[in-house]
């Protein structure tokens, strides 16, 4: 519907008559048939499975279809109906290795500006990417950093090199790219340096990354804050009932005077476990010439509201009746045992940034997302006032969805070249998805889940935090709040009773093909999904979709390139275990334990291809639109709910006033750390209206957008 139409908002009993065939012949069209290949003026949504990434002629790029199946639980995504292989008569033909020519939903593209500056700013990384490397084939190590000094220097400093390097990258592109892209490519060299800018990790203290309070501190207030758990008994449990080899002489006397039971109970031993869900892959994942342990890490919450690293426990499968064989790792920093423990760091920062890319932001926002904008625009008449609520909270998913699966997530893309889990990445994430619950998305049931907080009806999220200096909860649970008030105030508006709820037959509709299609997998999982029998249960749905498209996905993304743009930090694999003492290996780190270091981690191709990658991701674009903003003041014409928008965004500039408050006040540690890198990745930015752009570490826009 077009012109007035579009801003008015009628619930399906309230709509007049002559609109009512409008309103159903709407819907059936943009449902399609379900048959057919999609052709690009089309505006047909439909579900698939993802049955897109692997090419099935090729032995090396097989890949499981995910969705559908017990074996391979996934969220649908949008359909295309292009023909499948003839080799399994199930995976979708590509039409080449990076396959940009896909189908999606003109209301779904990015805008010729968005688009424009989405490749500009991916041509900028790919010149970044290849001046390294091409550095590096005129003389340089190919394979490795030979020294910190030379991984900072050869990505972030200004360049100084002879300019047969510039001639050689600048040749080897005009013989790739179109002359238009080409042009841009020569505009954009004379206005940048051919290198990356300095992440805000190293920005002030090139060695503060190094410590135990800015590994910790990251735990709570970096790219993947929402892990973190209590520790409900010691030692910790995992799969088959098997405890983990920590034993208590590993962290007595290191609990500020308390017993091991006296700090389970106070809640003050937190783990990090990145243990159960990956001890299965892990022999599939080291097969292919990776080196991965399965792993938990025990912490202290101090007095002061900081954390303390306890321990280290690495694991691999075990040969023959031995199930596994485990390390365990104390903190120490000087000598070998520092060295040391500086590798077992390393080994859980990949661990860590593996399930933050694969499931932290891909599955959790990227993918759960997908089948909720299907259903709306199948199942929501543009004219309902749900629809209206929801639909900036959609824009560009879709569209960045299809890219990620023809470049980042296909088989030998460029997540499996620079991940831990290799070709294993989206299986592994269909196993995860398993025990994904949509209930539990909202973030004050997520923080009650993982021990961290307390039901509280007192307070207005419904809970009180138990770690106050936590910078992800605190002002996440001020976004949250804020969230749920304007849905609140916006559903009740049009709906007076829970009737009301039951009785829209579109809402019912939607609600149900969510459940029983896009997320289908899920269908029998009762938890999962609250009934959408009240106008509560409705506000908290909605609350935690939008929670999911605008905050969560801004708190796991946009500080990337902060933190992982500094790769010793955040590793993505590993190519070496931890030496015993006694080999040869063990000698050659004693000799040189940075250089085993890194050596250890991904080498210059695949730490240059990934920074790359965090790089595009991290941006802010031009036609961004920031939560508590529309892109039009007419979108509805109901002078009340644009008075209680309006309030909405008030509150959004409040939270943002408690933000700044709380990186100011010295007593919360864990705001800054020793790195010095505030946290302002739920800082709304309400008065950002497309004027700060770039990596900025702030924001929080409407959508999964990037």
């Amino acid at each position: 519907m077009n012109g007035y139409l579009a801003i008015q908002s009628y619930l399906p009993t309230q709509t007049p008559t002559a609109l009512q065939k409008l309103r159903e012949e709407e819907l059936v069209n943009l449902r399609g048939n379900g048959r057919g290949e999609r052709k690009q003026w089309e505006r047909i949504y439909d579900y698939d499975h993802y049955n897109d990434l692997g090419v099935p002629d090729s032995r090396q790029r097989v890949r499981p279809v995910l969705g559908g199946t017990k074996t391979y639980p996934y969220p649908c995504r949008g359909r295309t109906g292009r023909p499948l292989s003839r080799a399994d008569g199930e995976t979708e033909t590509r039409s080449k290795f990076i396959d940009l020519d896909f189908y999606v939903p003109p209301d779904e593209r990015f805008s010729p500006v968005k688009l424009s500056e989405f490749i500009t700013h991916s041509i900028q990384a790919v010149l970044h990417f290849a001046f390294p490397e091409v550095k590096s084939l005129l003389g340089h190590d190919i394979g490795n950093f030979e020294s910190f000094k030379e991984l900072t220097k050869d990505l972030y400093a200004r360049p100084h090199e002879p300019s047969i390097v510039e001639g050689v990258v600048m040749e080897k592109l005009k013989s790739l790219l179109p002359k238009d892209i080409y042009k841009e490519v020569i505009r954009l060299t004379k206005e940048n340096p051919l290198k990356f800018p300095v992440p805000q990790v190293i920005a002030t203290d090139e060695n503060a990354w190094r410590s135990d309070e800015e590994f910790t501190r990251e735990m709570l207030a970096g790219l993947n804050p929402a892990v973190i758990k209590c520790l409900e008994q010691f030692p910790p449990i995992g799969r088959e009932e098997k405890y983990s080899s920590i034993n208590a002489s590993h962290i007595q006397g290191k609990l500020e005077g308390l017993t091991i039971p006296q700090a389970l109970k106070q809640k003050r031993i937190l783990i990090l476990d990145h243990h159960d869900y990956l001890v299965p892959y892990l022999r599939r994942i080291n097969a292919q010439g990776m080196c991965i342990y399965a792993s938990r890490t025990l912490l202290f919450l101090k007095n002061d509201g900081t954390l303390r690293p306890l321990v280290i426990e690495l694991s691999l499968p075990g040969e023959g009746m031995e199930q596994e064989v485990s390390r365990v790792f104390i903190p120490a920093n000087q000598g070998t045992e520092g060295a040391l423990w500086m590798l077992a760091k390393a080994h859980v920062a990949v661990n860590d940034s593996g399930y933050h890319q694969l499931i932290s932001h891909w599955l959790h926002t990227h993918a759960a997302v997908e089948p909720f904008i299907i259903a709306t625009r199948r199942q929501l008449s543009t004219i309902h006032p749900i629809y209206k609520l929801l639909n900036p909270h959609f824009k560009d998913t879709m569209h960045i969805n299809a890219l990620a699966r023809g470049v980042l997530l296909n088989a030998g893309g460029v997540l499996e070249r620079t991940m831990f889990p290799g070709k294993y990445a989206m299986e592994l994430s269909s196993t995860i998805y398993e025990n994904w619950r949509f209930t539990e998305q909202a973030l004050p049931e997520d923080l009650v889940k993982r021990g961290l907080a307390i039901r509280d009806s007192n307070q207005p999220s419904g809970v009180t935090l138990l770690l106050e200096d936590y910078p992800y909860a605190a002002d996440g649970l001020d976004v949250w709040t804020t969230i749920k008030t304007w849905v609140i105030n916006f559903c009740s508006h049009f709906y007076h009773s829970d009737e009301d709820i039951a009785s829209d037959v579109e809402l019912q509709s939607w609600w149900k093909e969510i459940r029983e299609i896009g997320h289908g997998d899920k269908r029998d999982d009762v938890e999962c999904w609250l009934p959408l029998n009240s106008l509560a249960n409705l506000i908290q749905s909605l609350t935690t979709l939008i929670w999911i498209a605008s905050a969560l996905h801004a708190a796991v993304n946009f500080g990337q390139y902060g933190y992982a743009g500094f790769p010793p930090n955040r590793p993505t694999r590993c190519r070496k275990f931890i030496p015993q003492e006694g080999t040869p290996e063990f000698a050659e780190f004693i000799g040189n334990p940075d250089k085993y270091y890194l050596e250890m981690v991904p080498d210059r191709f695949t730490t240059t291809l990934g920074v790359a990658l965090i790089e595009v991701l991290s941006e802010h674009i031009a036609d961004e639109v920031y939560i508590g903003q529309r892109t039009s003041s007419r979108w509805t014409d109901d002078g009340e709910v644009l008075r209680l928008f309006d309030e909405f965004a008030e509150s959004l500039r409040q939270v943002e006033q408690r933000v700044e408050e709380r990186n100011k006040n010295v007593k919360l540690k864990n705001r800054l750390g020793p790195a010095k890198v505030p946290y302002t990745l739920l800082f709304p930015d309400t008065s950002n209206v497309g004027n700060e752009k770039g990596i900025t570490g702030k924001g929080i826009p409407n959508s999964v957008s990037i």
